[in-house]
């Protein structure tokens, strides 16, 4: 199957090859701009819903490309970026990571947002340390229930306790909506969201081709109604639907 064929297929908002929006401007809390770059292949690549992988590449040519098409876009006004990729930020060619941090010295950008795996926490000191302004490095917790993270998800991520999270970052992503999810699973994780980190994501669940079946619309129906007031969080982004920062 070629790369047009197999985008057809796909339906997540992350995947594919050609057709992706990959600069926004979000103008929600904490207004910032969006970039979405390819990136090398995801250390992990076996999360069961995760179909962002199907965007990452070992062709260092399109991975400059698009970098070059999109980061031009990146003006500053916000003083915010927010940059994603198919993995974590370690996953960027080490010339891009530096082009992103040259270009936030150009705009006068002083808040790094961006993404990062379990795997990489070792070196989370050194990669905020690297970008030269303060930055949170999210992790996709998805959830601190271990069954449904490690054997559900498969994110083969594994701690002590959400303490040690803690420790390591201020940021972290949930994801809501799936099945084995329950009322005080979900209670839980939003509260060790909200009294253990500085920002969240909440991202709600949405089907593709590798987690059909998954997604369990009763419980994201009450989520809805249930945490309708994590809109009033000054530093928790919900994203009801998949495109809501804009890219993708």
């Amino acid at each position: 199957m070629d790369d047009i064929a197999w985008n057809a297929l796909c339906g997540c908002i992350m995947i594919g090859r050609m057709g992706l929006v990959r600069y926004a401007k979000y103008l929600g809390k904490n207004p910032r701009e969006v970039v979405l770059l390819k990136g090398l292949p995801c250390v992990w690549s076996r999360c069961t819903f995760c179909d962002y992988i199907d965007d990452n590449t070992t062709d260092q040519a399109q991975i400059r490309q698009v970098a070059h098409e999109e980061l031009v876009k990146v003006t500053g006004e916000f003083g915010r970026l927010q940059v994603i990729n198919s993995g974590s930020i370690q996953e960027l060619p080490r010339f891009l990571q530096e082009q992103i941090r040259d270009l936030i010295k150009q705009r006068g950008i002083t808040e790094f947002w961006t993404e990062s795996y379990w795997a990489y926490r070792k070196d989370y000191a050194q990669t905020r340390a690297f970008f030269e302004v303060p930055t949170h490095l999210f992790l996709g917790v998805e959830t601190f229930d271990d069954h449904l993270r490690n054997v559900v998800l498969n994110k083969s991520m594994k701690w002590d306790s959400p303490d040690e999270v803690a420790a390591l970052t201020d940021s972290i992503c949930l994801m809501v909506g799936f099945r084995g999810q329950t009322r005080e699973i979900i209670r839980r994780d939003v509260d060790l969201m909200l009294t253990k980190f500085k920002y969240g994501i909440v991202n709600l669940f949405t089907e593709n081709r590798l987690s059909e079946g998954l997604m369990d619309d009763e419980i994201k129906s009450w989520f809805r109604e249930e945490f309708a007031a994590l809109e009033n969080e000054p530093n928790i982004n919900v994203l009801w639907h998949n495109t809501d920062f804009g890219v993708g």
